[in-house]
């Protein structure tokens, strides 16, 4: 058998997590994940992270390996992830990814653009900026510099309107000049296993797991984090919905209502980017996990 590598997508709370298990389990492999937000220790209610059971049932990769102190960019991932996973393939010829962090995902299936090294005070100031002038002021800057690069990013997370702001200010060239959207030769196939469903369930299963993230203490997880609430990492839905109830912002009902609201446009935007690939091979995520592993291995 070739070198395969099974990538399972698709937007938040639709089950990917346990259907990647199964597909471990069945191909006897091991599992790269590829969720950015769940790579950081101290981050656990709010990313959703596998349970014990979960990580028990199969081997995990990139789960809680990293600090929100640390630098970890979606270029150390392409290099951490295309290394583990050619070490899963040295004995067995099936891997299994699963994230719903599209960049992270094509990093490993299809490789970034190489960009130009550019001096990091800039990141530095930019940063700064963030933090005292808001991402508005950030976006604005964006869209004079480089209006192609505003209209196709992810507009509002801040590593990435940083990112392309980096490299417009360093090079004195727009961001996206550099995506010429090359893909990089890989030595395993990948298939790619999409779980969807109707809008409204996707939204109702939203609903109920910011429910069950509350019940299980996650304005207490967030709380711990307030002095660290500034750092890249904690800029994400789920954390700055109460870092903004701890400021005496929102009411805690009215946090809740907005981590849900957020997490909702996530999974749209998420949706958006992942059916830009024709590849994909859809199945409602109610599908018997039997469908899905006849269907992978015909296209093996």
């Amino acid at each position: 058998m070739n070198k395969t590598l099974i990538s399972v997508i698709g937007p938040t709370a639709i089950g990917k997590t346990a259907l990647s298990i199964k597909l471990a389990q069945h191909f006897n492999t091991e599992i790269v994940s590829a969720d950015s937000r769940q790579f950081y220790k101290e981050m656990n209610i709010g990313t959703a992270v596998p349970s014990i059971e979960e990580l028990k049932a199969a081997k995990h990769h990139f789960i809680q390996h990293k600090s929100i102190k640390d630098n970890y960019s979606v270029g150390d991932f392409e290099r951490d992830a295309i290394s583990t996973i050619s070490k899963i393939h040295s004995s067995n010829p099936v891997a299994i990814m699963v994230g719903g962090s599209g960049l992270y995902v094509k990093a490993v299936t299809k490789g970034l653009d190489d960009l130009p090294n550019v001096n990091e005070d800039i990141r530095l100031d930019l940063n700064e900026k963030l933090k005292n002038e808001g991402l508005l002021s950030l976006q604005e800057q964006l869209k004079t510099l480089d209006p192609k690069a505003y209209k196709i990013i992810a507009i509002d997370n801040p590593q990435r309107v940083i990112r392309a702001l980096e490299i417009c200010i360093g090079t004195g060239k727009p961001y996206s000049s550099f995506l010429t959207n090359t893909e990089k030769t890989r030595d395993f196939k990948t298939i790619s296993i999409g779980l969807d469903a109707e809008r409204s369930i996707i939204y109702d299963r939203i609903n109920q797991r910011v429910d069950i993230m509350i019940n299980e203490g996650l304005v207490e997880e967030v709380e711990k984090l307030i002095p660290f609430k500034d750092l890249n990492a904690l800029n994400t839905v789920g954390y700055k919905e109460l870092f903004q109830y701890f400021e005496g912002n929102y009411s805690l009902d009215f946090a809740i209502s907005e981590i849900k609201k957020n997490t909702r446009r996530f999974a749209k935007r998420q949706l958006t980017w992942f059916r830009k690939d024709d590849s994909v091979l859809w199945f409602n995520y109610e599908t018997d996990t039997e469908a899905i592993i006849n269907s992978i291995k015909e296209q093996l």
